[in-house]
């Protein structure tokens, strides 16, 4: 008697749809390699060869396409099955996210807390990283619902026609210096008070390095870059020594420690620019839920917020 494992058909399914091994791990949380070891298993099982393997590539054979099709319906009965029996895994909802470090550090601490969020127990994949390679990640094909990125000045940032860009809202970047240093005014400083003074500056290639050094540079501040460092946190740890100061988004300063000054410099401003890429396949209902729970997250911790509009 023949006995196939469902779980390795769904998981067949998935790699005919996605197109490779990776994509359907990705979807699906495994390794690719685990994605591997059940196609192997699932050939020796059934005797059939399902995939052409070369070392560039595996390609579905003709039978790999015909088991697909059974396979919606044996699993279609399964879920049937289950569900008389009133046993059904009624899977959860699953979205898809990649953000940038430093609205990752203050953000998912309130949603995966927040109410709302519990309520529906969605599962949350997560990718951390900057815009510029979660970009390259979206253009290489790579599955992600929603991805937040910022946008600084004339970055150059782009990002694929086939994602809807929806406006979260301004975070702008604050001014962070020593408290040693007893800069103060009513009504902020001037330019000319931080001229020539030692700075901690972003690594070339980041982000939004290339846009803050030109900033910089423009207001005539000529800053000694005497650290580069990408951390918020760790570069806020260093103002307080009284090495250098800083330029540090809003949405990072958290609990400033102590001996950091935030100082406002009114001839100065420059802001990140968010937005959530929603690709066209990502799920409306739980969408919608993230991305209102996010606009109200920020809109609590007191930043400008445009409210999201996917799904309303």
């Amino acid at each position: 008697m023949l006995m196939v494992n469902p779980t390795h058909l769904r998981t067949l399914l998935e790699v005919i749809r996605l197109g490779s091994f990776a994509a359907a791990a990705n979807r699906l949380g495994y390794t690719a390699s685990a994605v591997s070891q059940q196609m192997a298993a699932l050939e020796h099982d059934t005797g059939i060869r399902l995939f052409e393997r070369s070392a560039r590539s595996v390609r579905p054979t003709e039978a790999a396409a015909v088991m697909a099709g059974h396979a919606i319906t044996v699993l279609a009965d399964i879920d049937r099955l289950l569900e008389s029996a009133g046993t059904a895994d009624h899977s959860r909802p699953e979205l898809r996210v990649s953000l940038y470090p430093s609205l990752a550090r203050t953000l998912l601490p309130r949603l995966l807390r927040s109410p709302g969020w519990l309520a529906h127990d969605v599962a949350l994949r997560l990718s951390v990283r900057d815009p510029s390679p979660a970009i390259q990640a979206m253009r290489r094909g790579e599955d992600t619902d929603v991805t937040l990125v910022y946008w600084v000045g004339d970055s150059g940032l782009s990002w694929p026609r086939s994602v809807e860009p929806v406006r979260i809202g301004e975070d702008r970047m604050r001014f962070v210096v020593p408290s040693a240093w007893r800069l103060h005014g009513q009504g902020g400083i001037g330019v000319d008070q931080l001229v020539g003074r030692p700075w901690i500056l972003h690594h070339p290639g980041s982000s939004d390095a290339a846009v803050i050094d030109a900033f910089l540079d423009e207001h005539g501040l000529r800053p000694r870059a005497v650290a580069r460092c990408d951390d918020f946190a760790v570069t806020l740890d260093i103002v307080a020594t009284g090495y250098a100061a800083t330029l540090v988004p809003e949405i990072a300063l958290g609990d400033l420690p102590a001996g950091v000054e935030v100082l406002d410099v009114p001839d100065m401003r420059l802001s990140r620019e968010v937005f959530a890429l929603v690709s066209a396949a990502a799920p409306p209902e739980t969408t919608a839920l993230f991305l209102r729970l996010v606009d109200e997250i920020l809109d609590d911790l007191g930043f400008e917020t445009a409210p999201a509009a996917i799904g309303s």
